[in-house]
């Protein structure tokens, strides 16, 4: 059973059909690609898709991905999960995303901190990774703010628009090594 996560302010859910309209709002939306490695949607099919591939993710144990809903309202804000999932070696990626009209609000950080907890609680990780473009400024402050160590530069390791980029990895660790 796919779980639900709440904070003060948010539901974290399973992401279904209907998220497809606030997956496309997202991803169609350049100041939200712009660092994420991923072309900018042009039509909901390929918001779609994307639904497929979180839940597809989530199935064959590669990963989950958590609608972000606002207590009270309808409809999703963004998502975060894990990605890059290696149960063996119990770490995996995290991943976000929001829409700009929700943007410097604490709803990425409120999300980020609680699926850290759940990512070292239930699914028995001891070391999350995020990998992050270096031109990403509110991103690198927010994991520096959560306790990510930056452990170094990936030159030209992410794709955007045909250009490639340079990104940080970071890394946080269960038992702060």
């Amino acid at each position: 059973m796919f779980p639900t996560l709440e904070t003060e302010r948010l539901v974290l859910r399973e992401i279904s059909k209907d998220d497809a309209e606030g997956i496309f709002a997202c991803f169609s939306n350049e100041n939200v690609t712009r660092y994420y490695g991923q072309d900018t949607l042009e039509n909901i099919e390929q918001a779609e898709a994307f639904v497929d591939f979180f839940a597809n993710s989530y199935k064959e144990n590669r990963g989950i991905r958590w609608g972000i809903e606002i207590k009270g309202t309808q409809g999703i804000i963004g998502t975060i999960g894990f990605n890059a999932w290696s149960p063996k070696h119990k770490r995996a990626e995290i991943g976000y995303e929001i829409h700009p009209n929700k943007w410097r609000k604490g709803y990425t950080i409120e999300a980020v901190s609680k699926v850290i907890e759940y990512g070292f609680g239930e699914f028995g990780l001891t070391r999350i990774g995020a990998v992050v473009f270096t031109d990403n400024e509110a991103s690198n402050m927010l994991l520096t703010k959560v306790g990510f160590i930056k452990e170094g530069i990936l030159r030209d390791y992410m794709y955007q628009n045909g250009e490639p980029y340079d990104t940080y990895v970071y890394s946080l660790l269960k038992y702060n090594g």
